[in-house]
């Protein structure tokens, strides 16, 4: 006889292989251009890569503190403080994680309970409702609508309840692009204080906006920062996803309880990485001047695409495009994004698998992180659909 049955059942039994690499897949199977997958086309800057090999020649390959290198949460303590006017303590309120997925889970993990509810505005990075059920909490959902994706807070208000542990939210937002504004969060700061819920905000492209627009992140609101946890990204930053560096950011109380966990997830994350980091950091254009950087390519992308049947509205934040796709056909997304694989040559991502039930707004998500000859590839294929 067996020591175990045959049968496993699955703890995340409607989860199956995420929609990034089923499209990659695609993509590569049909030699399509994937503007699907949200990485860069192009190196990082070799000076970072040289640091990189630097650190690992001066012999810094064992493992690094558990919550990081001091070296590099003191500068993103300075960081933070320069951005956004609240000071987090590098010694207790710092730490380093294996990439932004990685600090979501950690937070959650953390934070919610059995029956515990955590409310997510969806579309929603596919990274959330997974984590919450592992540990055994309950999802719940407000749906923000095509073509805006804005929040009716009085709306969010009837969504929480007693067993409201957790509120996620994501700004500048994957999949759509959209912002959250200074009004938003002051309206989040009066819904939640004094209620004991814990806000997440995964804020990894917080250096990625457009337009003159301001990144309204967690830590310039001190009423909303005593009781959140901030998620932020190198990978996004630094155009290195494949390094899977992040960090998370929260007050000491949270820390705590973060850390518990974290030491048991991944202990320590890459050390010749958060050294090589720990210096280029320094220079503080490589960040302030990444959206700049990105709104060339979005600008550059959605002119290429003006003559399309497409509709457009341009993004407020992220390396992310929306285009609307009704005056070409009523297809459902999914089945239109897998035939733009297959007889055009060009993957992007069905915005409706970012919802839990069907919402199909006939959009699809495009990545402009890519090369200028990628960008204008793509583009003359969306032109001829």
């Amino acid at each position: 006889m067996p020591l175990f049955p045959s049968v496993i059942t699955s703890k995340l039994p409607t989860v199956g292989t995420t929609i990034f690499t089923v499209m990659s897949r695609l993509a590569n199977e049909y030699q399509a251009i994937n503007l699907s997958q949200g990485f860069p086309d192009f190196s990082c800057d070799p000076a970072l890569t040289d640091l990189v090999y630097k650190n690992m020649q001066k012999g810094y390959n064992q493992y690094a503190p558990m919550p990081g290198i001091m070296a590099l949460r003191e500068l993103i303590a300075e960081k933070t403080e320069a951005l956004y006017g609240t000071k987090y303590d590098p010694e207790t309120e710092i730490t380093i994680t294996a990439g932004g997925t990685q600090a979501i889970y950690t937070a959650i993990t953390a934070m919610v309970r059995e029956d515990d509810e955590v409310l997510i505005f969806e579309p929603a990075y596919d990274c959330y409702v997974p984590a919450i059920e592992l540990n055994e909490g309950k999802a719940v959902y407000y749906q923000l609508k095509a073509p805006d994706y804005n929040i009716d807070w009085n709306e969010v208000q009837k969504l929480i309840n007693h067993r409201t542990r957790m509120i996620i939210i994501n700004t500048p937002h994957n999949p759509t692009g959209s912002i959250l504004t200074a009004d938003d969060m002051a309206k989040l700061e009066k819904l939640t204080k004094g209620t004991g819920i814990i806000i997440l905000s995964d804020e990894v492209y917080e250096h990625i906006l457009f337009d003159g627009n301001i990144h309204q992140g967690v830590a310039r609101y001190p009423g909303l920062a005593d009781h959140s946890f901030i998620i932020s990204s190198f990978g996004k930053t630094f155009h290195t996803t494949g390094w899977k560096m992040g960090y998370c950011l929260a007050p000491k109380n949270l820390m705590e309880e973060f850390r518990k966990v974290h030491q048991f997830l991944v202990f320590s994350v890459n050390t010749p990485i958060q050294y090589a980091l720990a210096e280029y950091l320094k220079q503080k254009e490589k960040y302030m001047e990444l959206g700049a950087f990105y709104q060339k390519k979005r600008d550059y992308f959605n002119r290429l695409v003006a003559g399309s049947r497409f509709t457009c509205k341009p993004s407020d934040g992220t390396y992310f495009q929306l285009l609307g796709y009704k005056k070409i056909s009523e297809e459902k997304d999914t089945d239109f994004a897998v035939r733009l694989v297959k007889e055009y040559g060009l993957a992007s991502i069905p915005v409706s698998v970012f919802y839990h039930q069907p919402a199909d707004f006939k959009v699809l998500r495009f990545c402009f992180a890519k090369q200028d000859e990628t960008l204008e590839k793509a583009a003359e294929i969306i032109c001829r659909i």
